[in-house]
């Protein structure tokens, strides 16, 4: 008997799903306090924003991550993992009206919008195809999500948004052989779509 889909109003990211998160953001820099290991906010990847404990760029209130925030333990870093996530399964679930996913799938597209934000989603061929009924399409498009981007300069990153005919802003594809930028970005999108493909 074949597995049957079902209403994304009806799943919630699994125990794996937000452990596969937390694998795949790792730790923030540990720092010691009175014989203590907490995590300190930092800057993941160049032209990223300030990050605290497992990828978490802002706290429950909406408050954006600094680097001046206290380190916090690994506690708080995996309440605030879970409540990043509470918060964009409401607006995932909203942004897919009547459509049907497996629970694989559920938790890998939660993992891209915790990565790239509810925005990004939305405007994703992967909402879009989704939508359409198109789940292997769906699964095809996670590999568009190849590059890191900044407002400012960087050598050996290529000019993408031009305002008034000058570079606005600049990308680097993640998806360069041998890259010391942003491999992991890479990495990590091949991951979800070879476990996307893997529930087709």
């Amino acid at each position: 008997m074949s597995r049957a889909r079902v209403l994304v109003t009806s799943l919630v990211l699994s125990a794996a799903g937000l452990a596969g998160w937390i694998a795949s953001e790792g730790d923030s820099p540990v720092v010691e306090k009175d014989g203590v290991e907490l995590l300190a906010p930092h800057i993941p990847t160049k032209g990223d924003v300030p990050t605290i404990g497992h990828g978490s760029t802002r706290y429950e209130d909406g408050t954006r991550v600094t680097l001046a925030d206290p380190p916090i333990t690994r506690e708080r870093a995996e309440q605030l993992a879970r409540a990043l996530h509470s918060e964009e399964e409401r607006r995932f679930q909203a942004s897919l009206p009547g459509v049907k996913l497996f629970q694989e799938e559920y938790d890998l597209y939660i993992d891209f919008t915790g990565q790239y934000g509810i925005g990004s989603w939305r405007a994703s061929p992967m909402r879009r195809e989704l939508i359409a009924g198109n789940h292997p399409k769906a699964c095809d498009a996670l590999l568009q999500y190849r590059f890191v981007t900044s407002d400012r300069y960087i050598k050996g990153w290529e000019p993408y948004r031009f305002k008034d005919g000058k570079p606005a802003r600049w990308r680097f594809d993640c998806a360069t052989p041998g890259n010391k930028v942003c491999h992991g970005v890479w990495t990590r999108q091949l991951e979800r779509h070879a476990k996307c493909w893997s529930v087709q």
